[in-house]
């Protein structure tokens, strides 16, 4: 096994108390650290340059679960939402749904569905994470809202908004969706469904977007007793950063899986991780077992900032081209 390189983070870059921060992403033509808070339903902005100073935070009709950038519209960007894809006005806060993810029929009530919570599948539903591959498709998962479903289902659902406007569904039954990414060169997909504690890799057509699911592989998996790997970003030598909720760590894992590098932050549910140049910023929630884990609720939600020496993958803008 490669000898661990041990990081140590004592204090947050800004002490938020978020319900559930997440989806940390680098506006780099900005050089803004945008996030959001899916409980509390805000969007975070901070200006690397300007520091903690700069924060600037909006308040949300409906709580969002990732974003990501526009090819071509350094105004705009598109998000996964509560109940489907739109796009924001950076400037103004303007939003419009572009592309609603469920059919007629789920927005009819069901008597609750597999949880037995929620008048329509519609409204028991959000999204979580989310990522865009190199041809500019944007994959968003949704899952059972939290808010409202008291034990949670495999009712989600990983969907696909191509750059032409339709959307697909990619694959059902899965509990929380989380951490997207593809390996260097494209041929594979990484995907979380968190409760399972593993990252899966699976053979991926880059072409059409077909994810061969039947093939899968377990690429990582928690090695810490309590954890789940949620959000997880890439460096450039192709090394993955992976947030292990419940552990307070994110973990440095090399191609073939294994931990050579660990981050310890001063909270336990530290939910993703988002490159900023070599800084990489650490998004957390509030702490689940606060009676068990008290020292976890100091700077519970919080954000946090350590510099590792490596940049971040770049990442991939959606491709708008149905102007939607």
């Amino acid at each position: 096994m490669p000898e661990i390189k041990k990081y140590k983070i004592t204090e947050p870059y800004l002490d938020l108390q978020c319900g559930l921060g997440e989806a940390p992403f680098w506006e780099k033509d900005r050089n803004t650290l945008r996030f959001v808070d899916i409980v509390k339903k805000k969007l975070h902005f901070v200006d690397i340059k300007k520091g903690p100073s700069s924060h600037k935070q909006w308040d949300l009709d409906f709580n969002i679960g990732t974003t990501a950038d526009i090819e071509g519209n350094d105004k705009e960007f598109v998000f996964g939402g509560k109940s489907g894809y739109g796009i924001m006005n950076r400037e103004t806060k303007e939003s419009r749904w572009i592309k609603k993810m469920w059919t007629n029929e789920e927005r009819k009530p069901d008597g609750g569905g597999k949880p037995g919570k929620g008048e329509t599948r519609e409204v028991r539903m959000r999204s979580n994470d989310g990522s865009v591959d190199t041809k500019g498709r944007y994959y968003v998962g949704a899952m059972n809202d939290p808010a409202i479903v008291d034990e949670l289902t495999d009712e989600g659902v990983l969907f696909r908004l191509d750059p032409n406007g339709s959307i697909h569904r990619s694959k059902d039954s899965i509990t929380i969706p989380n951490g997207m990414s593809w390996t260097l060169d494209n041929k594979y997909m990484y995907f979380t469904d968190s409760p399972s504690g593993s990252i899966m890799k699976y053979p991926y057509d880059v072409e059409t977007g077909a994810i061969t699911w039947d093939k899968g592989e377990i690429f990582f998996t928690c090695p810490i007793e309590g954890g789940v790997p949620d959000g997880h970003a890439q460096d450039e030598e192709g090394y993955f950063w992976i947030a292990l909720f419940g552990t307070g760590k994110v973990v440095r894992v090399n191609p073939q899986g294994e931990v050579v590098a660990e981050i310890e932050c001063p909270t336990r549910c530290v939910t993703c991780p988002g490159f900023c140049g070599t800084e990489l910023f650490i998004t957390s929630a509030t702490e689940e077992d606060p009676e068990k884990y008290a020292w976890s609720t100091k700077y519970q939600g919080g954000l946090f900032k350590i510099d590792v020496g490596v940049r971040g993958c770049p990442l991939n803008k959606f491709k708008n081209e149905s102007k939607a």
